[in-house]
């Protein structure tokens, strides 16, 4: 909760490094990596509680952060979140933050939380609010809080004055003539008088949280993925010896932090409880499978992969590639 109390103005940054975005159509949510546009910020409103903490977050068009009851998919657990000015303020637009290290969960009034998807379309840079149920996304409710703007003191709150700092004397110095290094190499602390920005309010100010590092400017277009990411997901579905999909509504992933192919079919094997399969890919041109035989995507991309039997009718593809790869 200490990441509001003192910000009116702040700016929500998910675990895919994209910021949760106000759409213009007043309605809806989604994430973008650039965050310097006004539909970035949220306005911080702390309600009077029993334990203080509550908070309700305000859209630059004046509507409220909503979680609703509307399911995002049929079949599916997440549920949207919307921007709302309801005649009553309710619960739906209730979030009780709660600390995760340098980062934040936002928690609705009945347990679910804040969640900014990745993944493939249609649930990549979508906002939802769920309870996470694998590992896979169980990083996608932290959220950064980049502090935009302070809230103002109230009126006749005294600051307090900043204690003022020792200067430090480095040893080597101190032991060769300390009288001249006291003297000659720092100032002293009544010499630098306080200016009006050192003891009062701050109006504004933009801080990034401690997952950026220090100096690197910021690249809104950098479709490079997060640093924190470990492994790659794989999504996945299941089809017969025709390679046809059993339930192409069903969505199905998981983290993969092996490297080979022997390793990923062992884990899909897991997954799936099947035997004898094969991990086919689909032709991006004419969408017709074809079996994986050699090596994975390098860099941890995410792939998108079909679990077939061994007596799948494409498989003929392998041994075309076997063949060509003795000779």
């Amino acid at each position: 909760m200490e990441f509001f109390i003192k910000a009116k103005v702040v700016r929500l940054r998910s675990h895919h490094d994209k910021y949760m975005v106000a759409h213009e159509d007043q309605e809806n949510v989604y994430q973008d990596r650039n965050g310097c546009y006004d539909n970035a910020k949220w306005t911080v409103e702390l309600l009077e509680s029993n334990n203080n903490n509550v908070i309700r977050l305000k859209s630059c068009y004046g509507k409220y952060l909503t979680a609703s009851n509307m399911p995002f998919l049929l079949k599916s657990t997440g549920k949207q979140v919307l921007q709302t000015l309801p005649k009553r303020l309710g619960s739906s637009v209730e979030w009780e933050p709660f600390r995760d290290g340098v980062q934040v969960k936002l928690r609705t009034r009945y347990g679910q939380y804040l969640r900014g998807n990745g993944g493939l379309p249609p649930w990549r840079n979508t906002i939802t609010h769920d309870i996470p149920r694998r590992t896979a996304t169980v990083n996608w409710i932290l959220w950064d809080v980049d502090i935009v703007e302070l809230r103002p003191k109230e009126v006749g709150q005294v600051p307090k004055p900043r204690p003022r700092p020792t200067p430090i004397i480095p040893p080597n110095r101190c032991l060769n003539n300390p009288i001249t290094t006291m003297n000659n190499s720092f100032p002293s602390p009544s010499l630098s008088p306080l200016t009006d920005s050192d003891n009062g309010p701050l109006v504004k100010i933009d801080l990034r949280s401690p997952r950026s590092p220090e100096g690197q400017s910021e690249n809104f277009e950098d479709p490079s993925p997060s640093p924190m990411k470990e492994g790659r997901v794989i999504f996945y579905d299941i089809g017969n010896e025709n390679g046809e999909l059993i339930d192409a509504d069903k969505v199905a992933f998981f983290t993969f932090k092996g490297s080979s192919l022997i390793e990923l079919k062992e884990k899909l094997m897991e997954e799936t409880q099947l035997d004898d399969i094969l991990v086919c890919c689909r032709n991006p041109l004419n969408a017709k499978l074809y079996p994986i035989l050699l090596h994975l995507p390098p860099n941890n991309t995410d792939m998108h992969v079909v679990v077939v039997p061994s007596s799948f009718k494409g498989s003929q593809f392998m041994h075309r590639a076997h063949k060509s790869a003795h000779f």
